[in-house]
């Protein structure tokens, strides 16, 4: 029987934006101008290096990032290494465009929950299970949460920079059950990678996966753990 559900962040609960708004968002806080033409190439270099965080993984790595990209989500300052690498490989020199970019990765604009995101966690919520965001990630994103008005409804956040330690370990999803006060066959870990969040099964946690898409595909996929958890 399942008593409580832990969940991933990016591509489960909440999606980032695209990289052209992403780009955009910064040039405008810049004022830094940017042709439509240069600005396309730009789109086209930074997915072909997944400088987004939160985005597609990238295509290239450069030898001298793989390094800092093994470890980005253990600590901030490793996430902000291998993410300006990223940045700064895919052609971007401009010292203030590239800080831009990077921070606004974290601002809350930048994500869109998917539409039944709050309703899941409402329901478990008036289920009495109790809720665990397990993630890999280098920077705090409890704000993320809050202007959403999604924090009230999570219980605790597990996140790898904190910790130490990153998915698919099961020290990760054993610290988020011990926080939940669960055995790990009765918590469900819900997320978008197999590898990663697939490390829980090693606990003996269920594990249900999602798709990673843009918000706007995938508008009901966390709705159907209602029923696997029965009723009400």
């Amino acid at each position: 029987m399942i008593k409580g559900v832990m969940f991933d962040f990016s591509g489960t609960l909440l999606r980032v934006e695209s990289t052209q708004e992403w780009l955009a968002a910064a040039l405008a806080e810049t004022g830094i101008p940017s042709a439509e033409e240069e600005f396309a190439e730009t789109v086209r270099r930074l997915t072909e290096y997944g400088a987004l965080p939160g985005g597609l993984s990238p295509q290239h790595l450069p030898t001298d990032l793989e390094a800092r990209w093994n470890l980005r989500d253990l600590s901030a300052e490793h996430h902000r290494a291998a993410y300006g690498g990223l940045i700064h490989a895919a052609g971007v020199t401009d010292p203030e465009l590239a800080r831009a970019l990077y921070d606004r990765h974290m601002a809350p604009a930048a994500w869109r929950p998917y539409p039944d995101t709050e309703p899941t966690l409402r329901a478990l919520r008036r289920r009495g299970l109790p809720v665990a965001v397990v993630s890999n990630i280098g920077w705090d994103l409890r704000p993320i949460f809050r202007a959403h008005g999604l924090d009230e409804l999570v219980d605790t956040y597990v996140l790898s920079f904190e910790l130490g330690v990153q998915k698919p370990d099961p020290a990760i999803f054993r610290a988020a059950c011990d926080r939940l006060a669960l055995a790990p066959a009765d918590v469900l870990m819900v997320g978008d990678s197999r590898e990663a969040d697939g490390g829980a099964r090693a606990l003996g946690c269920p594990v249900h996966f999602v798709d990673h898409l843009p918000v706007d595909r995938r508008p009901a996929a966390l709705a159907p753990l209602l029923d696997l958890l029965g009723p009400a």
